[in-house]
């Protein structure tokens, strides 16, 4: 009985994999190579570092660092701590 039941589920299962492979289909073709990828490119290039545009975000970016080492010193989390970043940058 042992022998039959195990021989049963051998075949069950085998004709189970033969099923799932053959409704899968042949595998995607391979893409094809090209040379070695180098890092992506931005979509939107970054402001010269001359421009005014750069000077005030480095300069947004200095203050917000500050406020945030400042809530972190006051140990504030959460809403109180947005709300004190908010108001130390200035709104944005």
């Amino acid at each position: 009985m042992r022998n039959s039941a195990a021989a049963i589920a051998l075949v069950t299962y085998l004709t189970c994999a033969q099923n799932v492979a053959a409704q899968a289909g042949p595998p995607p073709p391979a893409a094809p190579a090209t040379g070695p990828a180098g890092p992506p490119t931005p979509a939107v290039p970054p402001p010269a570092a001359d421009s005014p545009a750069a000077a005030a975000d480095a300069a947004r970016h200095a203050k917000r660092t500050a406020c945030l080492k400042e809530a972190k010193a006051k140990k504030l989390l959460g809403a109180e701590r947005s709300a004190y970043v908010k108001n130390c940058v200035g709104g944005y």
